[in-house]
């Protein structure tokens, strides 16, 4: 047996323990993390900064080396989110039904843990921290493997958080970190004893992990995200909110990539909108109609179905509201996507017919994340329509058992017609 799946396993054997922790015992972990990651920062940024150093030397693109800085700003971010999630209340053992279905014979439904959770994420230091985080106050076990990009920031951190995980009472067997590529393809053969995978990273590296292992995976492979801008939009909205979710992070999976404009506005909104783009270094791609408004490169077909994560954004005219949610559903990824609009009917409309995980009315796609929806950060986003949607967070790291407190009841009393269900809640 290989070593990942013999730390599998382990944890596996040992997850009902973490499971049944308390929360005032993870809670004190998490406190115990935030104090030692203020205590050990010296360490972490120096680690950081060897990662940054090799980034460069290696080619990496800027835009990715901002991914993997952790300084003073996110080293303060991360301690505010682990404060917030102790506030959390606790997912675990939450009562959801209670339901008498005799006399003296009672149904409960109660929340729990899902067990061992793999966790593949990119090369985001503070993804690390949030990830463990949210694992451990949910009662759960993590398998984390980070991007080898800041793999000293990684280890830091991780040894960091594991031995203040401990030192608080947690089981040892609470969190392990996945630290070879190669080691992947273990976990990924890891069925019998990980509940769930959440990768986190391209397209590509997304549909592979899918399609390589028979552990449930929760996750999204793209971010084609799309705003319609109605023609009863305000300008001024219309533009703040088209430029944040182009331009706040670009990079992001919940970052605009295509802007769907209604035809008969199209005069009084497009050039606003593209000279608030343009202004910030955004190369617009438009049809023939939206070009023949304003000045842009040609878009093509292609566009429609691209996640750029860079500063291009596509621009096609559509009739209205119906057009833009039947190109949406046909061309999206199921992710995010917002509506411009004061008219409340339309957008209640595109809010119902898009079948996305997020839909908005006048609010930047950007919006989609675990942390901004007062999830305690988020492990992942998905698509998926079983079990979570959208940012995952503690409620999407739980899943439910059901208990039966019994007096002496057996099947046989009611084959026979000795005894009757009533079935009353309680």
């Amino acid at each position: 047996m290989s070593d990942i799946k013999s730390v599998a396993a382990r944890m596996k054997l040992q997850s009902p323990v973490m499971a049944a922790t308390s929360v005032e015992t993870r809670n004190a972990a998490l406190a115990r993390i935030r104090e030692a990651l203020l205590a050990h920062q010296d360490e972490i940024f120096a680690a950081n900064k060897l990662d940054l150093e090799a980034a460069e030397r290696d080619g990496v693109a800027p835009a990715v080396v901002k991914r993997l800085k952790f300084d003073d700003g996110k080293l303060a971010d991360v301690c505010a989110g682990i404060h917030d999630l102790i506030g959390l209340p606790d997912p675990v053992g939450r009562e959801l039904l209670r339901r008498e279905l005799d006399e003296g014979l009672v149904l409960v439904r109660q929340s729990c843990p899902i067990g061992v959770i793999g966790v593949i994420f990119e090369a985001r230091p503070d993804a690390l921290v949030q990830i463990s985080t949210l694992c451990l106050k949910s009662g759960n076990c993590a398998l984390l493997k980070g991007g080898s990009e800041t793999m000293r920031t990684n280890k830091t951190l991780f040894d960091v958080i594991y031995a203040a995980a401990v030192d608080a009472g947690l089981p040892a067997e609470c969190l392990y970190q996945v630290e070879a590529r190669e080691e992947i393809g273990e976990l990924l053969g890891c069925d019998e004893s990980v509940d769930l995978l959440i990768p986190r990273g391209s397209n590509a590296f997304v549909r592979y992990i899918m399609d390589h292992t028979r552990i449930p995976v929760m996750g999204h492979a793209d971010g084609i995200c799309h705003i319609y801008v109605d023609g009863a939009a305000d300008l001024e909205k219309a533009v703040r909110i088209v430029v944040d979710a182009k331009v706040q992070y670009t990079a992001a999976c919940n970052a605009v990539e295509t802007i769907l404009v209604q035809r008969a506005a199209a005069e009084r909104l497009l050039p606003d909108i593209v000279a608030g783009l343009e202004a910030e270094g955004v190369e617009v791609r438009g049809t023939d109609e939206v070009r023949a408004i304003v000045e842009c490169k040609p878009a093509t077909d292609e566009d429609w179905d691209t996640e750029y994560l860079a500063l291009i954004v596509s621009i096609k005219l559509v009739d209205g509201v119906d057009e833009a949610i039947e190109h949406i559903n046909k061309h999206g990824s199921h992710h995010t996507d917002a509506i411009v609009t004061e008219d409340a009917a339309t957008a209640e409309r595109f809010l119902q017919l898009v079948d996305s995980a997020g839909v908005y009315q006048n609010a930047s796609t950007r919006f989609a994340d675990g942390f901004r929806y007062g999830f305690g950060a988020e492990v992942g986003i998905s698509t998926s329509k079983l079990h979570a949607r959208g940012p995952v967070g503690l409620e999407g790291l739980v899943t439910y058992k059901y208990k039966i407190y019994g007096t002496d009841h057996v099947v046989g009393d009611y084959a026979s017609g000795a005894r009757s269900f009533h079935f009353r809640d309680i």
